[in-house]
């Protein structure tokens, strides 16, 4: 626990999702939120199909969605979706004549019905 989804618009190509998600994932760690870092989950998804809006020109999108364990106050998820939103800014060039809008989503998981286990090492 947590799961990290990055879906980001195939019209941002300085975007390397490998690092865009190492840095995530280094965000988690530092906030203190979470056990060990072999926890956090992340995953990456370049959209190739997409419309943002009705106008015509050039736009893009990163919506980051972090899923976590409920019971974190909304002072805490506040935090994770700041210091989310504060990587996901300085990832790379944007793209000049393009609207990029850049979001952060914090989902509550049920702590209840939630189950996982490890095989292996």
């Amino acid at each position: 626990m947590p799961h990290l989804h990055m879906e980001y618009t195939t019209n941002l190509p300085e975007l390397n999702a490998d690092v865009a998600l190492m840095r995530l994932n280094n965000a988690l760690v530092a906030s203190g939120q979470f056990g060990a870092e072999f926890d956090i989950k992340a995953r990456a998804v370049k959209v190739e199909t997409f419309r943002v809006g009705t106008a015509l020109g050039e736009r893009a999108f990163v919506h980051v969605k972090l899923a976590m364990l409920s019971g974190r106050s909304p002072q805490i998820k506040k935090q994770l979706s700041d210091s989310l939103l504060a990587v996901v800014q300085d990832l790379c060039e944007w793209p000049v004549g393009v609207e990029v809008q850049l979001c952060v989503e914090i989902l509550d998981i049920d702590r209840e019905s939630y189950t996982k286990t490890a095989i292996g090492q």
